[in-house]
């Protein structure tokens, strides 16, 4: 199988950016659906076997590096927030698939020298500047 043309990964770019735009609403996390014991001795929930009270869902999701998130749904919300999710899901694989095609493109478009893509200073990538300083304090004069 031959690799496609830099015209195809652009046309295949322009679909995905395009696939990108109709992705809607979405939200990162995931909804969980829990079931409690209240721990009164005298309530239905505390007999043998009964699954407590519920179902509750909760949304929660990563907020920052290590903090974590989340909110209690209404019942009316479950379903809304489980598609908006799936959509998170689709939007980080098109994300994903969008960043692949450009490396691949980067890599099939040419080089040109002096281009505003290339070296900007025309040197052909040395670096200019100054000598080196030494570290050393100089004794006062």
């Amino acid at each position: 199988m031959t690799e496609p043309s830099l015209p195809e990964l652009e046309d295949l770019r322009d679909r995905l950016y395009a696939q990108l735009a109709a992705t809607g609403d979405f939200r990162r996390g995931s909804v969980t659906e829990n079931w409690r014991k209240c721990g009164k001795p005298n309530c239905a929930c505390a007999a043998p076997g009964h699954p407590g009270h519920g179902p509750r869902f909760l949304w929660t999701r990563t907020q920052g590096r290590r903090k974590r998130v989340g909110r209690q749904l209404a019942a009316a919300e479950v379903a809304k927030v489980r598609r908006e999710i799936v959509r998170h899901a689709e939007f980080t694989a098109t994300v994903e698939q969008i960043v692949e095609v450009s490396e691949k493109i980067c890599e099939a478009r040419p080089a040109v020298p002096g281009s505003a893509g290339g070296d900007p200073s025309g040197t052909g990538g040395e670096k200019g500047g100054s000598a080196p300083r030494s570290r050393r304090r100089r004794p006062p004069s």
